[in-house]
């Protein structure tokens, strides 16, 4: 049982294959003064508000990670999601320049580049 204390991302993320969302969620809140600065643990609280479908929440999760790590694909694609849900176009477009700048082959965000500039 030791081991979970000395890896709680390792927990967060054993929680959250499990589908364990809310238990991640309390779990990940009580961690997050010790991990604020953890731009992997951002992205993994962001992506567990957003599988439960909390955009809203997932939202700040996205941006602090991306302050700390501008260049993860990864990451920008679930922001962009999230800004899609909110509808907040102008965010999704310039998740998707971001990406397209980091992967230029990335046809996925390229499409919804286009289907947005297009709207």
């Amino acid at each position: 049982m030791v081991g979970l204390f000395k890896q709680p991302k390792r927990h967060l993320k054993k929680l959250v294959r499990d589908g364990e969302y809310v238990d991640a969620i309390v779990f990940g809140k009580n961690l997050e003064p010790e991990y604020s600065d953890d731009s992997d643990f951002m992205f993994i609280m962001g992506s567990i508000y957003f599988i439960v479908d909390d955009a809203i929440k997932a939202l700040p999760y996205f941006e602090k990670s991306f302050q700390l790590n501008a260049d993860d694909v990864e990451m920008l694609t679930l922001k962009t999601n999230v800004h899609l849900a909110l509808q907040q176009k102008d965010e999704a477009i310039d998740c998707c320049k971001r990406i397209i700048k980091l992967e230029p082959k990335n046809s996925e965000a390229e499409s919804l580049l286009d289907q947005l500039e297009n709207i």
